[in-house]
């Protein structure tokens, strides 16, 4: 989140240098000492355009750090014009020259900071978080859940789930493209409050996940909190590329697989409807089809 912000005052920095550039280039050229080379209005605003471009990236893309890069080579370029400026000029102009390559230095390194931040987050693993209230009892929905061969009659990508013992059960999954198997255990649980699994290294895809279970406000219900984490550090776009294949949007799929569960426990099945009229299984609500109006008005 902080490098996200940090990349955005970057964005807004390339906005008022790009439109500093391209409203007043002679001022600009001036106070950096190149205002005798060739054409140097032309440049000045070539220059202001790959700022605006800079300032598009870092202002309007969801995760704009990955962009700062860009402006990392834009500063490259820069360094490399005022150094053969400065070495070429002498007396005032080459004191200006050389303050305007300190301040670009400094904004380099700014820069550097901040795509080296955003590479960091890329090859972190993909994490999504959902939680839910049901009107059930702690204990009850926690015995559920911890019953893993139930999780397919509301995770809609899973295919099954067959325990193997104690602590280790084989998943499932169906992709669009291909079929998706592996194991998983179970490393930590409390009673009642908690469950919580890893895939086993080396036996296919690579997540975890935690679920926990806690009274809901003045005990009623039960608040059923899920955070999920897909990938190993490194793969961050190949795990959310691997979470797609399980299903929609990772944020959105947790959120309505909490959704399925809160139904399965308060009615025993998955809802049906005009849209979703397939089965109780939540895999089979891949059929789904639009919603269409029962009866009408004469």
């Amino acid at each position: 989140m902080m490098t996200d912000r940090f990349a955005r005052a970057l964005g807004w920095t390339s906005l008022a240098l790009g439109a500093a550039q391209l409203v007043a280039p002679r001022a600009v050229t001036r106070l950096c000492g190149v205002d005798d080379a060739p054409r140097p209005t032309a440049v000045a605003r070539l220059v202001g355009g790959r700022e605006l471009l800079h300032a598009a990236l870092l202002l309007g893309a969801k995760n704009p750090a990955k962009w700062a890069w860009t402006r990392v080579a834009g500063d490259a370029m820069d360094l490399s014009v005022l150094g053969r400026a400065a070495a070429n000029r002498t007396g005032a102009r080459r004191t200006r020259v050389l303050a305007a390559l300190g301040a670009v230095a400094g904004l380099t390194a700014l820069d550097a900071v901040c795509a080296r931040g955003g590479t960091a987050k890329a090859k972190s693993p993909l994490q999504v978080r959902a939680s839910i209230t049901i009107n059930k009892p702690r204990e009850e929905a926690y015995r559920f859940w911890h019953e893993l061969e139930n999780l397919p009659t509301f995770m809609i990508h899973l295919d099954s789930v067959r325990t193997i013992d104690q602590r280790r059960s084989r998943w499932k999954a169906k992709g669009p493209i291909v079929d998706l198997e592996w194991e998983a255990e179970i490393i930590d649980e409390r009673a009642g409050n908690l469950i919580a699994w890893r895939s086993v290294p080396g036996t296919g895809i690579a997540t975890a996940g935690l679920v926990s279970f806690t009274d809901g406000p003045g005990g009623r219900g039960t608040v059923v909190d899920v955070s999920l984490e897909y990938g190993a550090p490194g793969h961050r776009r190949l795990a959310a590329a691997v979470a797609r294949l399980l299903g929609e949007h990772p944020e959105q799929q947790v959120r309505d697989d909490l959704r399925r569960f809160k139904q399965v426990m308060e009615t025993g099945e998955v809802m049906r409807s005009e849209g979703s009229p397939e089965g109780h299984r939540a895999r089979r609500q891949l059929h789904q089809r639009p919603a269409q109006p029962v009866g009408g008005r004469a």
